[in-house]
């Protein structure tokens, strides 16, 4: 699949605290939206997911920064 997300396997989101994302159907189930999602962190870690909706990988990012605040105290 091409993507402007990634260039050679590696994400091109390298902007601290951006997200990009992409729309893609599935080949099995062509009318099964899904998002491709990264967020680059401000310290440098990417999230990445794949959800059925671009809310559901906003709720998932909001979960992963939630546990590096905790982790981080």
């Amino acid at each position: 699949m091409a993507t402007k997300m990634t260039a050679n396997g590696v994400s091109t989101t390298t902007t601290p605290g951006t997200e990009q994302y992409e729309i893609f159907y599935n080949a099995r189930r062509p009318r099964r939206k899904h998002y491709m999602y990264d967020y680059r962190h401000t310290d440098g870690d990417l999230f990445s997911c794949v959800a059925p909706t671009l809310k559901e990988c906003r709720q998932r990012r909001d979960e992963w920064l939630n546990k590096k605040i905790n982790n981080s105290k």
